[in-house]
């Protein structure tokens, strides 16, 4: 029986295209399933034949006019911070009203870990709730913690590691109190009890949280909630604009494989000298690399790059990554998996958000490895490319965690399970009456 799933999510492009591959599969199953975002992806959504629903704010921020503001949300100290305070708790009440709105008509709302008012919406009308993480970090496990320096060896070292990370996630608690305000606030005037906090433990379902990546990025731990399920990486394929531009097509033709560079759909404006040190760093080692800048490919002359050097506004990561030697990105949960999916060794440079966790774990897969955003110059970068495509054993893992994250179907897997929640939800009702 057909069913109307409501999809409400938060953020980047990297936020918002697992969230289409679901809709789009649960249309081909013969649901109705509406994306509730931001206005700024309409287009992006409804050219894809998925329904569309607008929910505040309005606009989230102007890249182009907002570059400080955009500053802030790349820097690793303070993104959150400035996210949760600035782009999602002013509007808490407006998008609960917009959502609530939606719901009603709902047979199950699925949120994103950032879609704060979801739970709200879900909470007040009783509909059946799904939450979902897109990276393993979201779940703040005391027991997979998030570190990028390197594994502990000596006892030692694992005890004073222990005592560290204690610390700090307990300042993270401390910490989200004072994010997860507003959510109590709001909570009080709605006549809803008090609940865990919004950012920490009251950000999943207590019926379903479906973590929407590989296992080879992260295994379930003690402290995650006993109904998690680990889909696998929900890859989504654009149906339309597919392809390479004729431009880079014959670039790729005419050499050996390059080093691709890339900083997502966010982290390209606040890029810094992240390209241009890194196609130097290419040059000095002999290879050839391909730029994703986005609009700043345009500003750029070609005689400008160096040698064997080509910027584009963008490719499709599935189609550009199987071709390249390297790649080296931001490492968001998005363009990690494409690398994974590829199965090249991936050099990663962290801005904010997961980034940094992400990081840390394609180092200890064995499939790439990492230096900081402010250590971003042509002889480091250079260094560690170097590693990378001279140590063969970085290849041989990267191809051997491919084949496994191949086997995975994180689409499949997440529709089949919220379909089974429905049942599930349907008889649970029924046998109320």
């Amino acid at each position: 029986m057909s069913k109307y799933i409501a999809i409400a999510t938060f953020g980047s492009l990297g936020d918002l295209y697992p969230y289409m591959a679901i809709a789009r599969e649960l249309q081909r199953r013969g649901h109705r399933a509406v994306i509730a975002t931001n206005e700024i992806y309409r287009h992006t959504i409804e050219s894809e034949g998925i329904e569309f629903r607008a929910i505040r704010p309005d606009g989230l921020i102007n890249v182009e006019e907002e570059g400080e503001f955009i500053q802030l949300l790349s820097d690793s100290q303070q993104a959150l911070n400035y996210g949760i305070s600035y782009l999602i708790a002013p509007h808490l009440r407006a998008t609960y009203s917009d959502l609530l709105e939606i719901v009603r008509e709902a047979d199950v709302l699925l949120t994103h870990h950032l879609a704060f008012a979801g739970a709200l919406a879900a909470e007040k009308t009783g509909i059946p709730w799904i939450s979902t993480v897109l990276s393993p970090v979201s779940f703040i496990s005391a027991y997979d913690f998030p570190s990028l320096s390197a594994p502990p060896q000596s006892p030692y070292e694992r005890a004073l590691r222990l005592v560290v990370d204690d610390a700090i996630l307990r300042l993270f608690k401390w910490q989200a109190r004072f994010w997860g305000a507003p959510m109590r606030q709001l909570r009080a005037e709605l006549g809803l009890p008090p609940k865990g906090n919004a950012v920490y433990e009251g950000q999943h379902s207590p019926e379903l949280v479906l973590a929407l990546f590989s296992e080879v990025l992260g295994v379930p731990q003690p402290d995650w909630p006993p109904h998690t399920r680990i889909t696998g990486f929900p890859w989504y394929h654009h149906q339309k604009n597919r392809g390479l531009s004729p431009e880079l097509e014959q670039f790729l033709q005419a050499g050996p494989p390059p080093i691709v560079f890339t900083l997502g759909s966010l982290m390209v404006w606040t890029a810094g000298n992240f390209y241009s040190e890194g196609a130097i760093a290419a040059q000095r080692l002999g290879y050839r690399s391909v730029l994703l800048m986005g609009q700043a490919a345009h500003q750029i002359p070609s005689h400008s790059l160096p040698e064997g050097t080509i910027a584009v506004d963008y490719a499709p990561h599935d189609l550009i990554f199987p071709q390249a030697a390297a790649i080296v990105h931001h490492g968001g949960v998005g363009t990690t998996a494409q690398a994974l999916r590829a199965g090249r060794p991936m050099l990663v440079v962290p801005f904010a958000h997961d980034q940094p966790d992400n990081a840390a774990r394609m180092v200890r897969l064995g499939v790439g490895r990492t230096i900081s955003r402010q250590q971003c110059t042509a002889d480091l970068i250079a260094a560690e490319l170097k590693h990378l495509l001279f140590d063969p054993s970085y290849q041989a893992k990267a191809t051997e965690v491919r084949r496994s994250v191949e086997t995975e179907d994180g689409v499949r897997a997440a529709c089949d399970a919220i379909e089974a929640h429905l049942e599930k939800a349907k008889l649970k009702t029924e046998n109320h009456f």
